[in-house]
């Protein structure tokens, strides 16, 4: 941990689930945090709870509106130094195709993608005139195997790993970092908050999530990849962590696999 110390890291959906529990790793590593959420509130009580709270800020966006966001963000920021940049927040789903309504995929695509695309454009600049700087972004299993009652969020995820791979090779001559990291089922609210077919929110877990590893273990995990630079990394335990392998060897038996699930 280490590779955190004294380096400005921005990391959004910080206030709660794996973003969180990476805001409270990060500060015991001795980074330098910038927290973001849409709520103010909610970040500033976990500014206070973390280790050096005086090396923090909060820096509330709605990320549904990205360019928005982004425009918030460079007034906000100036001329700040970026060292790592971490795209954490995201919003599942939970609802078939045909219940769906176009405007739920529409904020899937705003939230998992665009966002994505609009807080790394804002601090590209800057890192490639240094030649040093890290963008992360927390994808999905999801970004690799289609599954029921995901399809925009599959979308989504598989979208931005598609933008991680074309940033991995574009910045690659001016020695950027750029990580993706793949978390399966991991027990956080994420099935909560998931989207439904009109947009509301789920409310209640699913039995996938719920069986998995631990937001903290996640955080654990991920931190370490990323500071060790890896491209790629899935994150997880049982089949949401082989999901990836075999849906490359054996796409025929994932297929078979998720249509039964």
């Amino acid at each position: 941990m280490q590779y955190y110390s004294g380096k400005t890291v921005w990391l959004t959906g910080a206030s709660s689930g794996i973003g969180l529990a990476m805001a409270e790793q990060l500060a015991e590593a001795g980074a330098h945090l910038i927290l973001t959420s849409r709520r103010a509130e909610a970040l500033e009580e976990v500014r206070q709870r973390l280790a050096h709270p005086e090396r923090h800020r909060v820096l509330a966006l709605d990320l549904s509106q990205p360019e928005q966001a982004a425009t918030e963000a460079q007034q906000a920021l100036g001329d700040q130094v970026i060292d790592i940049l971490i795209n954490n927040a995201g919003v599942s789903q939970r609802s078939l195709i045909l219940e769906t309504d176009l405007s739920v995929y529409r904020q899937l695509m705003e939230i998992d993608y665009f966002a994505v695309v609009a807080l790394t454009k804002l601090v590209l600049p800057r890192m490639l005139e240094r030649r040093s700087g890290h963008i992360v972004t927390v994808s999905s299993v999801a970004g690799k195997v289609g599954t029921k009652l995901r399809s925009g969020y599959n979308g989504a995820k598989f979208g931005v790993l598609g933008f991680m791979d074309a940033l991995r090779a574009e910045t690659h001559a001016h020695q950027l970092a750029v990580t993706s990291i793949l978390p399966g089922f991991i027990n956080t609210q994420v099935a909560h908050n998931s989207l439904t077919g009109d947009g509301s929110a789920l409310g209640h877990e699913d039995p996938d999530n719920a069986g998995g590893i631990s937001a903290e273990e996640c955080a654990r995990q991920s931190l370490k990849a990323i500071a060790a630079q890896k491209a790629e990394v899935v994150v997880g335990s049982g089949l949401s962590k082989l999901a990836p392998l075999l849906q490359r060897f054996w796409p025929g038996l994932v297929r078979h696999i998720v249509a039964k699930r």
